[in-house]
């Protein structure tokens, strides 16, 4: 656990970086996660200004397809607590853009980007717990299932980077960590919009990876940035992002309560890695993530995975 000096360190790093469309909606969650209403709101407000004319929320990046929705989430979710109907347009536009307006495979599945027609892990945390929480279950469920089919290794239960439609093929074949990273995540926060059944296949899904994954941890406690080469750099971030899911789920009841021992050392791993400055180093750097050094997924997955870990203690204690 982070003691408020660093925990205002991590963050102030967090807010200081630049930062894309998919780190604005992780900043978003770090927030709300802290309770901070005003700063949330000024984000929102400003991923809002920075819609484009077909939905998606704080793309400066017009290649960029499904990224506003990870930040449609937060507008969606203060867009209903204060009533705000700017908000809730703003979200019902970027919505639309998922469900309709993005390019997409023939059987609806989305592509990352605008051009080049390719199936990428990241998508599944930017499409689905947006989907999932503004009442579209049944695509948020299809989009798992179209990504699954195409980027999950039956045999390894892990996730390739990228799959390129066009050509039938895998354009990254690799078990990158924070695609897996992104899955895992993306799932653990789509369990909570996803009553019943849709909930337990979801929540079936998260444990499903955490088992594959979590045996390939390095020496020093940390996730690979390729999870299955032990050649490949060890990432904090990767950890960061396996730690959150865990201890959310165990925190919520959906993952057995030793998922969340796990969390703890992950993050404790880490946190490991701070710089004096709190900058988690090591990390795949943005904005191309292909080299160790800072990234705002970093920061905010720490302080994510932070504040899950503290909750889980409360409420152990409580129990």
């Amino acid at each position: 656990m982070l003691d408020d000096e660093v925990r205002a360190q991590v963050l102030t790093a967090l807010l200081v970086t630049q930062r894309h469309s998919w780190d604005q909606g992780l900043t978003a969650a770090v927030l709300d996660e802290s309770g901070t209403a005003a700063p949330l709101r000024v984000l929102l407000d400003d991923a809002v200004a920075r819609q484009l004319p077909d939905g998606r929320l704080a793309e400066l990046d017009p290649l960029c397809s499904v990224n506003g929705g990870a930040v449609g989430e937060f507008v969606d979710l203060v867009a209903g607590r204060t009533g705000d109907e700017g908000l809730a347009a703003a979200a019902a536009r970027q919505r639309a853009w998922l469900l309709s307006g993005a390019p997409r495979a023939g059987d609806g599945t989305l592509f990352h980007l605008v051009e080049g027609r390719q199936v990428w892990a990241d998508t599944v945390y930017m499409a689905v717990p947006f989907l999932a929480a503004t009442g579209a279950a049944v695509a948020a469920l299809d989009q798992l299932d179209g990504h699954r089919t195409r980027l999950r290794d039956p045999d390894t239960g892990l996730w390739a980077a990228r799959w390129d439609e066009d050509a039938g093929t895998f354009a990254d074949p690799r078990a990158w960590g924070t695609g897996n990273g992104w899955v895992v995540a993306g799932l653990a926060r789509t369990v909570r919009w996803l009553p019943g059944r849709r909930g337990v296949e979801v929540a079936t899904e998260v444990r499903g990876l955490l088992d594959v994954v979590l045996p390939l941890r390095r020496p020093d406690g940390l996730l690979g940035d390729v999870l299955d080469d032990p050649a490949s750099r060890s990432d904090p971030t990767v950890a960061a992002m396996f730690a959150w899911a865990a201890l959310t789920g165990a925190g919520e009841g959906w993952l057995p309560a030793h998922c969340a021992d796990v969390g703890c050392e992950l993050l404790a791993a880490a946190v490991a890695r701070l710089d004096p400055s709190g900058r988690v180093s090591g990390a795949s750097a943005a904005p191309h993530f292909d080299r160790p050094g800072h990234s705002p997924e970093a920061q905010a997955f720490l302080l994510l995975a932070d504040a899950a870990e503290r909750r889980w203690r409360r409420e152990h204690r409580r129990g």
